[in-house]
């Protein structure tokens, strides 16, 4: 446990009964530095300090932040393992739990085969922890199928910027320095509610006079201190992207010296944008042509611009395309490798970075090797201890996996800090592949709506418990400290899976004495991939307040600003997007004449499995509701509060009803951090992006039905 040196005067907010603990917040992929606060005899956590002194956020602290201390001690933490028998859940010692995943897990896999087991991970985990949940999945269970909610968050993101500049980083530049641009293009992001300790560096730079550009069919308190708010119809990124190119080739705004020397594919992208005129991409995308000629000539002559997205662009059909093409927007003014400029994703889970590149996806090795590479396999296979014959060919996507499961082929399934019962598209196929599987292990520190399909819960530890290293959203590698002994009979994630791996006959590949044994290992796995991790050490994180990778040796101080002179591509050059416009996967008929969209509030978090156990955050927003504009409301007869049912093409659910002129009229708005009844993936089009297998959660089409009475389920 390590105790925090007092720096800036903040030693002054200890008690003399307490000490402080130095770590980061739980939740987004901000990384809030914090201090949580103990006690120096009993271990009781007291409560959360913001620290003044951590460069990304600077005390800055959002109500998820400041309350997730009270999750750590909650009354509905997992005490000890929990067996399902008849049907209701009764505690059972450890030993008991583990026997009984060894019977079935090699039960299964003696009439079926290796590939019988599953392995659904997260990333709001530690690195070590996500790099041991691939070489869990491969080696100690032999099994090709593991994939991770990533899928439905970052995964067209990764596979945007791979495809412009070879690697995926969520940043190309530290955000220390976004105070210093002057201009911020900003796509399927609220950042004031989903990333809100972010937003005192757009406020810094418009202070200094820099314009802002905000993509959203709503008008979000992000939008509303936009310079421009470009209310673009759900799903309609694509046509909205082509058309600002089209305009800053036309109105000579392109670094064409910087093009031509940096980029592939500029002719051919001259040639795509040439029909994108403002009139056809109004036409679209519902955005004024007064509105796109603005954005484009903001952006056109701004001298440091960020283009910055989130999962409104990255949660459809066509988010890779998406990716490619705003980040081309980027490439066409020559600001990637710029001081104050380039492009960025907001994150949304708090190592959503670090947890997509070591081995989680299903095609993918540590330091985002990836498994179809003999090379990579070879080098991972020599750090693992392992034939290279033994590693599992690539399995298929989070998705996909319960398409396997409905085929017969996965039989079992361990779910390690997830909810897709929550988080996936079209639910009810998911919550029937769950009851379909033989046998499912769940590890979480509640009890989820996932958990309770379970056959056996092992009690995880939370992040306060365990140490280790995260990636934020910038691509900066910073430490996690144990605040507290593990509660009840929990033990840490990596604990869990070096125990089944014992069980199933892996255990010297397992043999773990603590996290920095593995976190050595996890350097060694990175070394000379393309997410680099090998140069960074526990020291170097502290003494730089964070590392941001590549960081390929020990003396190499990482590497903050992306692209600098070449790019991680075969020849170095960026390769713009050559890519037309399509229709989403679902558009309004007359039989589902409107359009669903979803998104996060500033009170919960993802699934809600944590933040609907806190009090105050559940005051504050305690139900989901669906907001609509007066005039569509007006063609049912809603009033505020008024009950409507939902219907898609998958299901149907009812909410009450919010009446606002801060969205589209064609289009209604769900937030999504509840379970069971009031889950909106129940709706939502499981439609995948064919590269990066993301589900299509922003777009589909929805009928209303108003109701007369209707009492709404319990939000926990």
């Amino acid at each position: 446990m390590s105790d925090f040196v007092a720096k800036k005067g903040v030693k002054n907010l200890q008690h003399k009964d307490e000490k402080l603990i130095t770590t980061h917040c739980c939740y987004c992929g901000m990384q809030c530095g914090m201090h949580i606060r103990v006690h120096k005899r009993t271990g009781e956590v007291r409560g959360v300090e913001p620290r003044y002194d951590w460069p990304v956020t600077m005390g800055k602290m959002c109500p998820k932040g400041v309350t997730a201390y009270q999750t750590i001690e909650h009354e509905d933490r997992i005490k000890k393992p929990l067996i399902k028998k008849n049907g209701k859940f009764v505690e059972a010692s450890w030993e008991e739990a583990l026997d009984l995943i060894e019977k079935n897990y090699k039960g299964l896999q003696s009439k079926y085969g290796k590939d019988a087991l599953s392995v659904f991970g997260g990333v709001s985990m530690t690195n070590e922890k996500c790099y041991l949940v691939g070489k869990y999945a491969r080696v100690a269970l032999g099994t090709r199928y593991i994939d991770y909610n990533g899928r439905f968050c970052m995964s067209s993101a990764a596979g945007g910027f791979i495809r412009t500049f070879g690697v995926d980083r969520g940043s190309t530049l530290p955000w220390t320095e976004l105070e210093h641009s002057d201009c911020f293009f900003m796509a399927g992001s609220n950042t004031a509610e989903c990333h809100p300790t972010s937003i005192q560096w757009f406020w810094k730079a418009k202070d200094k006079g820099a314009k802002m550009i905000v993509v959203d069919p709503r008008e979000t308190p992000t939008a509303r201190v936009a310079d421009v708010h470009l209310d673009l119809k759900p799903g309609t990124d694509s046509a909205l992207a082509n058309g600002m190119m089209h305009i800053l080739v036309k109105e000579g705004y392109v670094d064409e010296a910087y093009v031509q020397e940096r980029c592939n594919n500029y002719e051919q992208l001259k040639e795509q944008v040439a029909h994108f005129t403002p009139e056809y991409t109004s036409e679209k995308t519902g955005i004024s042509i007064e509105k796109i000629l603005k954005a484009a000539h903001i952006f056109g002559r701004s001298k440091r611009s960020v283009v910055m997205f989130a999962r409104g662009v990255e949660q459809q059909s066509k988010g890779v395309d998406n990716v490619a093409l705003y980040s081309s927007m980027s490439l066409l003014k020559g600001h990637i490798g710029k001081f104050a400029s380039g492009v960025a994703t907001f994150t949304g889970q708090g190592n959503g970075q670090g947890g997509r590149e070591h081995g989680q996806k299903s095609d993918l090795l540590p330091g985002y090797r990836k498994l179809t590479d003999p090379e990579a396999v070879k080098y991972i296979s020599s750090v693992w201890g392992i034939d290279p014959e033994e590693m599992p060919k690539p399995g298929v996507s989070a998705y996909e996996m319960f398409d396997e499961i409905q085929k017969g082929n996965i039989r079992a399934m361990h779910v390690i800090c997830s909810n897709p019962a929550v988080s996936a598209p079209n639910t009810e196929y998911i919550w029937d592949g769950f009851k379909k599987l033989d046998f499912l292990v769940v590890s979480d520190f509640f009890l989820s709506e996932t958990a309770e399909y379970a056959d056996v819960v092992l009690p995880a530890t939370s992040w306060a418990e365990d140490e280790g290293t995260t990636t934020n959203i910038e691509g900066r590698v910073i430490r996690i400290r144990k605040v507290r002994e593990p509660y009840g009979d929990s033990k840490t994630d990596w604990q869990i899976m070096s125990e089944i791996a014992k069980r199933m006959g892996k255990e010297k590949h397992f043999d773990y004495k603590n996290v920095s044994e593995i976190f050595e290992e996890f350097r060694l796995a990175t070394k000379g991939g393309k997410a680099d991790y090998y140069g960074v050490t526990y020291d170097k994180i502290d003494e730089q307040d964070g590392v941001f990778w590549p960081c390929p040796s020990e003396d190499h101080p990482g590497t903050p600003t992306m692209f600098k002179e070449r790019f991680a591509t075969e020849d170095g050059k960026a390769n713009l997007a050559i890519v037309d416009w399509r229709e989403p996967g679902e558009i309004p008929t007359e039989d589902y004449p409107h359009i669903l969209t979803t998104g996060r509030v500033v009170y919960h978090y993802l699934s809600g499995n944590q933040t609907r156990r806190v009090n105050f955050l559940m005051e504050q927003c305690p139900l989901p509701y669906v907001e609509m504009h007066p005039e569509l409301a007006s063609q049912y007869n809603f009033q505020d509060g008024d009950f409507c049912k939902l219907t898609t093409r998958r299901s149907s659910m009812t909410v009450e009803v919010k009446l606002t002129k801060a969205i589209r009229e064609d289009t209604v708005f769900i937030p999504y951090h509840w379970g069971k009844e009031l889950s909106v993936n129940q709706l939502t089009n499981p439609c995948l992006d064919p590269i990066s297998r993301m589900p299509e959660f922003k777009v589909c089409a929805v009928k209303l039905q108003k109701i007369a009475e209707y009492e709404m389920p319990s939000p926990i």
